[in-house]
This record gives structure tokens, sequence and C-alpha cells, in this order.
């Protein structure tokens, strides 16, 4: 029933912005924590960003200040700003909802690369 559907992804140069998007259904968008996390070839999975329910945000020390993080809940969507991309931002992005710690539903991914 729930399905998550990111967007936005593509080729950029170095220094260079995107915007991913996620639009959920199936759930009551509002009650769930939203996060981006991201999964580089031969690398774990790691969390990017995190919006609470009520607008709180956490990001990666990695990606503190280049990335930005929000949601509109009328539109069931949470947002992935990104600028001042380096390579190694170069990973696979997945979007996903959580009601406590951990995932409870995942998008299918979006390929973000940054060429050098």
């Amino acid at each position: 029933q729930v399905q998550l559907v990111e967007s936005g992804g593509g080729l950029v140069q170095t220094g260079g912005s995107l915007r991913l998007s996620c639009t959920a259904s199936g759930l009551i968008f509002s009650s769930y924590s939203m996060a981006w996390y991201r999964q580089a070839p031969g690398k774990q999975r790691e969390l990017v960003a995190r919006i609470s329910s009520r607008g709180s945000t956490f990001y990666a020390d990695s990606v503190r200040e280049r990335f930005t993080i929000s949601r509109v809940n009328a539109k069931s969507t949470v947002y992935l700003q990104m600028n001042s991309l380096k390579p190694e931002d170069t990973a696979v992005y997945y979007c996903c909802a959580m009601w406590a710690a951990t995932p409870d539903y995942w998008g299918q991914g979006t390929q973000v690369t940054v060429s050098s």
C-alpha cells in the first residue's frame, strides 16, 4: 500500500546543484519522520538528512551547510536541496519514512552522479 517515489537525480559537475523530491502515498505523511539516505558502490548505506514530523532537522557532518531537507505535508513530499556538490556525493539516494528510530518504508532510489 505504501509507496515512496523519488525523482530529481542526474549528472552534474562539481559545484553544481540538484533538488531531489520524494512523494509518499498510502500513509499518514504528517505522522512520520522523513529521511534521505545514500549508498555508494561498495559502501554502507548512510543517513544524509532527516526531518521530523514537526520540522526538526538533522544532517550528516559531510553535507551540513550544503544540503537542506524540507517537507510539505500538504503534498506528502520531502525534498533534498543539494548545493556545492562534490564527487564524493555520488551515490544512489533513497527516501524513507520512519515512525520510530528505524526506517519503515523505502523508495526505489535515484542516482546522483557528480563529475570531476
